[in-house]
């Protein structure tokens, strides 16, 4: 079972940098979903895709999939770019 490790990103609805310097092992899933016959909700038989572990670093995670084994892939952080506008700009 594989798994891919990435940067936290920051929620849409959030303003601050909150646990935004987080990184995430999450497990890919196995098998394709479902859907459940009597709710219709979307449904696997596999557990480990919900699983998620948090590391305080790229390297903390890095070293907990090879130390059990798991190949896990690194996706890298985009670079945030910030866009500088003036408040006049709004009225152009």
């Amino acid at each position: 079972m594989s798994a891919r490790i990435y940067q936290k990103p920051k929620h849409a609805m959030q303003s601050g940098k909150a646990h935004t310097d987080e990184w995430v092992l999450e497990f890919e899933q196995s098998q394709a979903r479902f859907a459940d016959p009597l709710m219709g909700w979307a449904g696997t038989g596999d557990t480990q895709s919900q699983v998620r572990l948090t590391f305080p670093s790229k390297d903390a995670a890095r070293a907990y999939a090879e130390k059990y084994g798991i190949p896990a892939r690194v996706i890298a952080t985009p670079p945030k770019r910030l866009k500088l506008q003036a408040y006049a700009d709004n009225f152009r």
